[in-house]
C-alpha cells in the first residue's frame, strides 16, 4: 500500500470532517475517529 500525502488528499478534494455536534447519524459507518470535537 502506498503512502498518501496531505498534498494528495487536498488535491483530491478530500474532506477532513465536521464538528461532532453537526453530524448525521446515518454517516456513522464513515466516521473514522473523533479528535478535538471533529469527526474525521
Amino acid at each position: 500500500m502506498s503512502t498518501i500525502s496531505m498534498k494528495q488528499l487536498l488535491e483530491a478534494g478530500v474532506h477532513f470532517g465536521h464538528q461532532t455536534r453537526r453530524w448525521n447519524p446515518k454517516m456513522a459507518e464513515y466516521i473514522f475517529t473523533e479528535r478535538n470535537n471533529i469527526h474525521i
